[in-house]
């Protein structure tokens, strides 16, 4: 296997070794099940060394584009021919532009969360409602080297920000990604749930206006009704909130913030473009209006996407927050928040009258996953899986939905969304779903007072390839039926069966 390496290139060997051995397995030339050189030869032929050979290896290993046989060296993985299947990629998501007002409360973020709760312990259930990454096999390994190493510091109080060893390592991440940050701009928290809120107690009182987009996630909306806060809901299109009617209610109603979800956004799956992250920073500061960014999901996408919101503030109205429960273990409740400039001392404060500090041990925990050298492969898996997993959706949805339901084909992150005809009783579609064994997101959830259109988030991350045929299946059986024969008429005959 002759690869002409670049010497001389800032692109590291190993990587241009990968690149290209990734370039003519994606091409065919190299076919499934194929045996690679192995490391000691192809060192010899590329005259480098042989760690070298073995981290590319690695890589494309974690990448699931080869694998190995234990004494028998590395193969081209055959799951490469469903990575690049062809299905349409094309986005059907376009909506109605209605702009929705809330001045009341009545989210059903708790009823959400408890049947998806429930659910994990159901085997029987296939549940797309909760977006659930697969664990790192190796986390209870690091879990308990941890623990006997750092066994005298992890029960003592410990400050609100977070251990500076962990904010240095989150900030290196976060470098990668173009913010220009230090460990001092970052608070540590449980989860990114706290973030939000703390961002949002901080910002909002009772009656204060705040915009968010419309569809957003449904545990924000429940926060800013405790708070009292009043809703404008921006409609989502295929290229994220509509800026136009954004300038317009930012003008006419001079909310106090702004919540977003730039990257692989909940419920859509939808990434803004840099032009729309920049003309959206730009109406902030036209306006002064703060900025709350949420990217639980970054991390998680299967092709490039651009900088962060955060990362073109220059003014400090962003406040950015992030997890580690999409990528490592939503137990641990582990995420951060970076602050800039003078809402950064306030808002640790608020941070110590919330919980003191963010778990020791979760937090030690994250940190020494991330020492390892373990995160950059776990989460490389991770898009490789979750990557197959869409398209068996989405190949699945063209097999068995009706015509009539849009989706969009998020380029990363965990869920996709689906719009269903007006007619539709998504409630009863759900409870029927529930009879045969498949769970999802009622699109209804996810939007300020419930006004939305009828739709469902549909997860793709922690299901089985049979488990999602036959649940797309399942649902799909229960749209047409609906569409076609009228939800009523049908549900009233399974009532008689």
């Amino acid at each position: 296997m002759k690869i002409p390496l670049d010497r001389k290139s800032r692109e590291p060997i190993y990587l241009q070794i990968k690149d290209k051995i990734s370039r003519l397995i994606k091409s065919g030339a190299l076919q499934p099940e194929e045996r690679l050189p192995s490391i000691r030869s192809l060192a010899q032929i590329l005259q480098v060394n042989k760690l070298t050979i073995l981290e590319a290896y690695s890589i494309l290993q974690a990448d699931g584009i080869i694998f190995s046989r234990q004494g028998s060296g590395y193969f081209v993985n055959k799951s490469n021919m469903n990575l690049t299947t062809s299905t349409n990629m094309k986005s059907t998501f376009a909506p109605a532009q209605n702009v929705i007002i809330s001045e009341s409360a009545g989210n059903s973020f708790f009823d959400i969360h408890m049947s998806a709760v429930q659910a994990q312990i159901n085997e029987r259930i296939i549940n797309f409602s909760y977006g659930l990454p697969r664990p790192p096999q190796d986390m209870a390994l690091i879990g308990r080297r941890t623990i006997t190493n750092s066994i005298d510091s992890l029960f003592a109080y410990d400050i609100p920000h977070g251990q500076a060893s962990l904010r240095r390592q989150v900030a290196q991440l976060l470098v990668q990604q173009g913010l220009e940050i230090t460990a001092d701009n970052l608070i540590i928290t449980s989860g990114c749930q706290q973030a939000i809120s703390l961002t949002m107690q901080y910002f909002l009182q009772k009656d204060d206006w705040v915009i968010v987009e419309s569809p957003t996630y449904h545990g924000a909306i429940s926060i800013l009704e405790n708070i009292g806060a009043r809703i404008i809901g921006i409609p989502m299109n295929a290229e994220g909130m509509n800026l136009e009617l954004l300038e317009k209610y930012l003008k006419s109603h001079r909310p106090k913030l702004i919540y977003t979800i730039s990257t692989q956004h909940n419920p859509t799956g939808i990434a803004t473009s840099q032009s729309h992250r920049k003309q959206l920073l730009e109406l902030a500061e036209k306006y002064q209006c703060p900025i709350l960014e949420d990217n639980a999901y970054e991390g998680l996408n299967f092709e490039p996407v651009p900088p962060p919101i955060k990362a073109l503030d220059k003014q400090d109205l962003v406040t950015y927050a992030g997890t580690f429960s999409k990528t490592l273990i939503p137990g641990l409740r582990v995420g951060y928040m970076v602050v800039t400039g003078r809402h950064y001392q306030p808002l640790v404060e608020r941070k110590l009258m919330d919980d003191v500090h963010t778990s020791t041990i979760s937090q030690a925990i994250v940190s020494e996953y991330l020492s390892s050298g373990h995160y950059r492969r776990h989460r490389k898996k991770l898009q490789t899986e979750n990557l197959l997993c869409r398209n068996l959706m989405l190949q699945a949805m063209e097999k068995y939905f009706p015509q009539e339901a849009k989706w969009t084909v998020p380029n990363g992150g965990l869920f996709l969304w689906v719009q269903l005809p007006d007619n539709i009783d998504i409630s009863e579609i759900r409870q029927q779903a529930i009879k045969e064994k498949v769970l999802f997101a009622s699109g209804s959830a996810f939007f300020p007072d419930k006004q939305g259109y009828p739709a469902m988030r549909l997860s793709f991350s922690n299901t089985s390839e049979s488990e999602i045929d036959l649940g797309i299946s399942i649902l799909g059986k229960l749209l047409k039926k609906c569409i076609y024969t009228g939800c009523d008429n049908y549900l009233n005959q399974q009532l008689l069966i």
